[in-house]
């Protein structure tokens, strides 16, 4: 079930409290007046205390519907997995906030 599209300036975190932050390429489509993040797109986690710390989100499901330049977008029921620098698995991202006029699927 698709919810409401991720943009650059949605809140996510990681499950130990580090801050995600979209970093987009995508520079022509927009919800809601922000530009909309895409599984392709880079996200860097900081502030994770974990001594192997989190500091990258690789998205494991992402909206299959719904492209902007192709890449598939993002919404609040997207799957990502934190990522610590040697790739291992940490948990998943936690979405809190996300525009709330466009949903995606």
């Amino acid at each position: 079930m698709a919810g409401h599209s991720i943009n650059v300036l949605s809140t996510m975190q990681c499950p130990h409290g580090g801050k995600v932050q979209a970093i987009s390429t995508n520079t022509r489509t927009r919800a809601d007046g922000i530009f909309m993040a895409t599984a392709n797109d880079v996200f860097v986690i900081a502030g994770c205390p974990l001594s192997n710390p989190c500091v990258t989100v690789q998205w494991l499901v992402p909206d299959f519907r719904v492209k902007v330049n192709g890449s598939p977008t993002l919404s609040r029921s997207s799957v990502g997995l934190c990522l610590n620098a040697a790739q291992a698995p940490q948990g998943a991202v936690v979405v809190f906030a996300t525009q709330t006029k466009v949903q995606s699927m």
